[in-house]
């Protein structure tokens, strides 16, 4: 018997079959060209890994969609058959969208709960410990409102609504596990409220966007993935001219629950997915993860390997789904 979420070894299938073109869609979560470039080499990979397990594919088109929403109706249509998604993505459209893979990820040094304990000004570095989860954290930025609200909690002070409601916010859109989901959990465990109930927030098309408002001041707290201010430690200095560092014009305001790491998964309606298929992408997915081109392909995401997926895995994540659906009623 298989084990959950290992399908079929793809080398049981009898002959070679030929697939014209799959499309890999990614979510904007980095600059959409940094994405396009460093995956690049990824057509090669899973066109010779596919080979290897028994399917010819002609061509590999990589896409960026324009939002998290994008990525997940073009697979629920079936004109995008794979997905790099995450948890909040999947869950938001596994009517029509299969997960096979999990990613896994270095850990943190820094990975408390408490808010406080990440502003001593040093860069967080990654650990030696694969995890399967990432924290979401709100940060506060150089802006005057930004420092004031960090200053309380550095002060060992409990934030108010109020406090937040006052202040400008950028975060992601509303299937964004980090930008959007888990930020509200964290709003709604303390205060009742959601991210919709904040006065003053905008959707960011990107990190990077949202990472250059909180830089210009334009927005006082952003919402984002734990490595964040790693992927965008030097463009603050350069890019977006800063004169201190990142860790020291920011700080950590609030710590949301552990988010279930992003997927790698697959159309249901697309009409050349087989379980065969599948089989196969699952195992060129955590191949390719094992070479040394194809890690610095995920690091993009900050994956650094794969193990199958159920969609059980993702239970917590449609809790969350449901607490932020209950929030907007």
């Amino acid at each position: 018997m298989l084990a959950a979420g290992v399908f079929a070894p793809a080398a049981q299938v009898s002959a070679q079959e030929e697939i014209d073109k799959l499309t890999v869609a990614f979510v904007p979560s980095r600059d959409p060209e940094d994405i396009i470039t460093t995956t690049e080499p990824l057509k090669q990979l899973l066109i010779d890994e596919l080979a290897e397990l028994g399917f010819n594919v002609g061509e590999i088109e990589i896409t960026v969609g324009t939002s998290y929403e994008a990525v997940g109706e073009a697979m629920s249509a079936g004109t995008a058959e794979i997905g790099l998604i995450p948890g909040g993505t999947f869950v938001l459209f596994s009517d029509d969208v299969e997960v096979l893979l999990t990613s896994t990820r270095a850990g943190l040094t820094k990975d408390s709960e408490n808010p406080a304990d990440w502003n001593d000004g040093e860069a967080t570095e990654t650990s030696d410990e694969q995890v399967t989860y990432y924290k979401s954290l709100i940060l506060a930025g150089p802006s005057e409102k930004g420092q004031e609200l960090a200053a309380k909690v550095n002060a060992g002070e409990e934030l108010t609504w109020e406090d937040l409601d006052s202040a400008n916010w950028a975060v992601m859109s509303s299937s964004s596990s980090s930008g959007y989901i888990y930020p509200t959990i964290w709003l709604n465990e303390r205060y009742g409220k959601g991210v919709s109930d904040l006065s003053h927030a905008v959707q960011s098309e990107s990190y990077a966007s949202s990472i250059a408002r909180l830089a210009s001041e334009q927005v006082d707290i952003i919402v984002g993935f734990a490595d964040l201010r790693r992927d965008y430690d030097e463009q603050w200095t350069t890019e977006m001219s800063r004169e201190a560092s990142i860790w020291e014009e920011t700080n950590v305001i609030g710590v949301a629950p552990n988010v279930y790491n992003d997927t790698v998964s697959v159309s249901k309606n697309a009409e050349v997915m087989t379980d065969e298929l599948k089989a196969a992408i699952q195992q060129a997915f955590i191949n390719i993860s094992e070479t040394e081109e194809g890690k610095a392909v995920i690091a993009i995401y900050s994956h650094e390997g794969y193990q199958p997926a159920t969609s059980e895995d993702y239970d917590t994540e449609r809790e969350a789904q449901k607490i932020l659906l209950e929030g907007a009623e």
